[in-house]
């Protein structure tokens, strides 16, 4: 099975993409490594308003534990849209500039 991306004939079997494609994606989504703080702030508002909101509104405690699978819920959610999102912009970018690439030599 060829790569998805450059047609590599060898690309890992857990993966659509081979090594060479792989790290090139990594370096290139080091640089929008401040996505996650976004991602942690909204579970965090959920965590706020339902972990110690809903109990001065006089909400069972119970239920305010739930505010907290529900924030890590959140947060893995829309970290997993977010990788889904900047894979595609890799992909209609152009990925990387030659210079960037890595050699096979």
């Amino acid at each position: 099975m060829a790569c998805a991306r450059c047609g590599s004939a060898d690309p890992p079997v857990d993966r659509a993409w081979c090594v060479d494609c792989e790290r090139a994606y990594d370096a290139w989504s080091r640089r929008y490594a401040s996505d996650v703080v976004w991602e942690a702030l909204s579970g965090t508002a959920i965590v706020a308003f339902v972990g110690m909101g809903l109990p001065l509104l006089g909400v069972s405690s119970l239920v305010a534990v739930s505010g907290v699978f529900a924030a890590f819920g959140t947060f893995i959610g829309l970290h997993r849209l977010n990788a889904r999102r900047r894979r595609r912009q890799y992909l209609r970018a152009g990925a990387m500039p030659r210079a960037y690439l890595p050699s096979k030599t």
